[in-house]
């Protein structure tokens, strides 16, 4: 114990030791209110005024619904809930981005960034859940993913966002149980990837 206070000690004392400062940025949770606002007004606006700004959100499918549609587990499972839902056509579904996933610890150790490979998985995965509920398919039955066209990456997705992801199912043969959709994820209300075809 005395070593490693010692180690910490002469660190400290040199210039290898830096502090990190806070990263702020503009927040917006789902509403026209921002956080930054609100501080830099001097106003407060608490845990409780901050998690209402979700309260009009309904979950539609939870995390365990979401289990008995989708033949993926943890560390794979990459839509955490879905909000809006027009069966056989549209999904909203939410991605809480968080520092404990385990591709965080090499993309990259000191600046982590979901990679864009997973952004796509995670709408073909909402895709998924809304294709498996459609006459000729079975929930929990295994589906691929035969390609993706038109990708732009806009924004870095990293731990602490909230990945709201939007797809629509544009065709569907349920002969082979072959759709084709649209895709696109959005974090604090501005567009991180989309996608023309999948």
């Amino acid at each position: 114990m005395i070593r490693k206070l010692v180690l910490l000690s002469a660190l400290a004392s040199t210039s290898a030791f830096t502090t990190v400062s806070p990263r702020i940025t503009s927040t917006k949770l789902f509403a026209d209110v921002s956080v930054e606002e609100a501080t830099t007004t001097g106003t407060s606006m608490g845990a409780e005024a901050i998690s209402g700004l979700t309260k009009d959100v309904k979950t539609v499918f939870s995390l365990e619904d979401i289990a008995k549609i989708l033949p993926h587990r943890y560390p794979f499972l990459l839509v955490d809930k879905v909000v809006e839902y027009e069966e056989g056509k549209r999904a909203v579904g939410i991605k809480s981005v968080t520092l404990n996933e385990p591709h965080f610890t090499g993309h990259f150790p000191d600046r982590p960034i979901m990679p864009g490979v997973l952004q796509v998985e995670a709408l073909a995965q909402l895709a998924g859940i809304v294709c498996l509920q459609m006459e000729g398919a079975e929930p929990g039955a295994v589906f691929f993913f035969a390609g993706v066209d038109g990708v732009k990456w806009k924004k870095p997705v990293v731990p602490g966002d909230t990945l709201v992801m939007e797809v629509e199912i544009k065709k569907w043969n349920k002969r082979f149980g072959i759709a084709t959709a649209v895709g696109r994820a959005y974090v604090d209300g501005e567009m991180a990837v989309e996608l023309d075809e999948m």
